[in-house]
C-alpha cells in the first residue's frame, strides 16, 4: 500500500522539458530505433485480459469493430433496463490520465443503435467534457455516427435531450456548448464539446503542432472546472487516436507538475484499461514528439505565455498539483515515479 506521506520530487519545467526532448531525440536515432524497440515491448501488454461482456452474442451488435472489446475488469456500466441484464453493455472503458484510474472514459464512436445508451452514459457518469477526435467520415466509410445536432437545434436519444446552444471554431477544431437534460426532468447539464476533424483514420495530423495546441486547451479547461466525473475521449474505434491524445494529454499533466514523463509506461499502463491504445508506432512516437519546438506548449507556458490566446490561469488546483495522482492511485504509478523515463 502506497505511503500517504510520499511526496514526489518537483522538477524545474526548464529541465523536464529540456531532458524530455533529449530523450525523443535520443529514442528517434538511427530511423527510430529506440522508439520502435519501446513500441514493440508493448505488444502484448492487456493481451490475455478478458472481454467476455463484449464477445457475448447480445451485446456483438453494439461493437463498431469485433475486434475492438473493453476489457470486463474495466468496462462503463450503464444502468440495466427492463431487467435484461445484458443492457448495461456499452463499448467504452475507464482509463487513467495523471490523476486517477478513472480520468477518462474511452469508447468506440456512436453507432445509429447506440447513440441512446452513449448519452445515457454521458448523463449517469456525470460528463462535463466530451473529446472526439475523428472526423464523421473518410470517403465513403462512416467513423462515427452524427449524435448531436452541428447547428442549433434540439434531438432526442431515449430519454436524454441533447440542445446545440453554440459553436465556435478554433485553429482546427470546434468547440459546441450542449445543453443536456433527461426527459420530463428540470435539470439540465452544460456539455463542452471538442472536435477536432483533422486527424485522418490510421494515420497522424499533418500539423502535430496543432494536435498539441489542441490537447493543451482541453487540459487547460479540464483545469478549470470541477472533477464532477471523467472526461469521454473518442475517435472511431476509441483505441488509437483517442489513446493518443491522452497518452499526450497525461505527458502535459505530468510536465506542468514538474514530474518527468515516461511515454512507455503511460502506454503501458492504458493498454491495461483498454486493448490497443494508442495502437502504432507512428502515433506513439507523435504522443512524443509533438511537443518539440517550434513553438511547444511548454517553453509557451514556461515564459508564462498561454498558446494562442488561450487564458492563462493560476498554478494550483488539481492540475498543479504534483503528488495528486499518486494519492489517487492505490499503488504507486511509475509513469510518474521520479527519476525514471
Amino acid at each position: 500500500m502506497q505511503n500517504s506521506n510520499m511526496r514526489v520530487q518537483s522538477i524545474p519545467r526548464a529541465q523536464i522539458l529540456q531532458e524530455f526532448l533529449a530523450r525523443c531525440q535520443a529514442l528517434a536515432a538511427h530511423d527510430n530505433r529506440g522508439f520502435k524497440k519501446e513500441f514493440e515491448e508493448l505488444e502484448t501488454v492487456g493481451k490475455d485480459l478478458p472481454t467476455n461482456a463484449g464477445d457475448s452474442e447480445a451485446n456483438r451488435e453494439k461493437n463498431r469493430y469485433p475486434y475492438i472489446l473493453p476489457y470486463d475488469h474495466c468496462r462503463v456500466r450503464i444502468s440495466i433496463h427492463n431487467s435484461n441484464s445484458h443492457s448495461d453493455y456499452i463499448n467504452a472503458s475507464f482509463v487513467p490520465g495523471g490523476c486517477s484510474e478513472r480520468d477518462f472514459i474511452c469508447t468506440q464512436g456512436p453507432m445509429s443503435n447506440t447513440m441512446a445508451d452513449f448519452w445515457k452514459m454521458v448523463w449517469e457518469q456525470n460528463v462535463r467534457v466530451i473529446v472526439m477526435v475523428t472526423a464523421l467520415k473518410y470517403k465513403d466509410t462512416v467513423l462515427c455516427d452524427k449524435y448531436w445536432p452541428l447547428e442549433r437545434g434540439t434531438v432526442y436519444h431515449g430519454l436524454i435531450q441533447v440542445t446545440t446552444m453554440a459553436r465556435k471554431q478554433g485553429p482546427n477544431y470546434f468547440i459546441t456548448t450542449i445543453n443536456l437534460r433527461q426527459r420530463d426532468c428540470a435539470a439540465d447539464r452544460i456539455i463542452t464539446h471538442y472536435y477536432y476533424p483533422a486527424w485522418p483514420d490510421r494515420g497522424v495530423p499533418k500539423e502535430p503542432s496543432s494536435l498539441c495546441i489542441f490537447t493543451e486547451h482541453v487540459r487547460q479547461h479540464l483545469e478549470s472546472i470541477p472533477r464532477l466525473g471523467p472526461a469521454v475521449v473518442h475517435c472511431s474505434a476509441g483505441v488509437g487516436r483517442s489513446g493518443t491524445f491522452v497518452t499526450l494529454l497525461w505527458l502535459m499533466q505530468l510536465c506542468a507538475r514538474g514530474i518527468r514523463p515516461d511515454i512507455r509506461a503511460a502506454v503501458e499502463d492504458l493498454r491495461l484499461h483498454r486493448m490497443w491504445m494508442v495502437q502504432n508506432q507512428a502515433r506513439f512516437q507523435v504522443a512524443a514528439r509533438a511537443q518539440e519546438p517550434p513553438p511547444t506548449w511548454l517553453t509557451l507556458r514556461i515564459n508564462g505565455v498561454a498558446p494562442l490566446g488561450l487564458e492563462s490561469r493560476p498554478a494550483g488546483g488539481d492540475i498543479g498539483d504534483k503528488n495528486l495522482h499518486q494519492r489517487n492511485h492505490r499503488t504507486r504509478c511509475r509513469c510518474c515515479t521520479p527519476g525514471t523515463y
